[in-house]
């Protein structure tokens, strides 16, 4: 067997979909068809991709690690069709949170003014590496330095560090917060995503920590008022929620803000897309 484009987007319906019920569905197939189709492809490469249950499907690491590549031989299909039919190709920017901030808005509209050719996509995906290690985007927009022995990346700018806080909270009177104070709380952090530990912190004076696994999660607890956050002032710019606000934290290190991408695979835009957010930050 010829490993072929199909395969690639069998795996990728079974995964984003669940079941392999759900991923016939989706490609308008049998499921007896999507599950032929898999075990071609893991035999052809070799390897066990996925566990199957009666109910659910996981990722073995084999599994994980072709998955993103099967996500960038998509995704460069689909601009290979796109420029040979004349329309417009695509770059696709993953974000963990925040995006880019409060220039996100600008960026996307700067870009479509001065490369209409190339769509922008942003992809918000909850990994460590914002979908660049999963092949959910060309691009990402990290606040934490990427591998680099697997991804190159450049410094476009950097945010304060803000503390999240629920709206009735006596410190949300203050204009802002020192970082030792903010220790004295309960911190809540997202440990696969998130911006801050407690390394922030002397040794001997770090506060309690409780964990959390997605923006949304933090935020409610945060508005229910049991813990604060730590985080980059893109999140104040992305996410404003009722029941929480931000206040600077004027003694902490600033957050860099870096784009990042494959170090063997760098997209062919990489260089204007590096050079505009630069400008808006440097603007900001």
């Amino acid at each position: 067997m010829a490993l072929e484009l199909r395969h690639l987007r069998c795996l990728v319906a079974i995964v984003d979909a669940g079941t392999l019920t759900d991923a016939a569905a989706e490609l308008d197939v049998s499921q007896a068809a999507v599950s032929r189709t898999l075990a071609g492809l893991e035999a052809e490469l070799g390897t066990r991709l996925l566990r199957r249950t009666a109910r659910q499907v996981s990722v073995t690491p084999a599994g994980e690690r072709v998955l993103g590549r099967a996500r960038r031989l998509l995704a460069a299909a689909e601009d290979l069709v796109a420029e040979a039919g004349g329309h417009a190709t695509r770059l696709r920017i993953g974000y963990a949170w925040s995006a880019m901030g409060r220039h996100t808005v600008a960026f996307q509209r700067r870009w479509a003014a001065l490369h209409p050719d190339t769509e922008v996509q942003l992809v918000r995906t909850n990994s460590a590496t914002a979908g660049l290690a999963e092949g959910a985007c060309d691009l990402a927009v990290l606040r934490v330095l990427p591998d680099t022995r697997r991804f190159d990346s450049a410094l476009v700018g950097s945010e304060r560090r803000v503390c999240a806080l629920a709206a009735d909270d006596p410190w949300a009177r203050r204009r802002s917060l020192r970082l030792a104070e903010v220790g004295e709380r309960t911190l809540v952090v997202d440990r696969r995503t998130g911006t801050t530990t407690p390394d922030l912190w002397p040794s001997d004076a770090r506060p309690a920590v409780e964990h959390t696994s997605d923006v949304d999660d933090w935020l409610t607890v945060i508005a229910a008022g049991r813990c604060v956050g730590v985080t980059a002032e893109g999140t104040a710019a992305q996410y404003r929620r009722p029941g929480v606000v931000y206040r600077p934290i004027r003694d902490a290190e600033p957050i860099a803000v870096r784009l990042a991408w494959w170090r063997d695979d760098p997209p062919a835009t990489t260089a204007a897309a590096v050079a505009l957010l630069a400008d808006l930050y440097r603007e900001g």
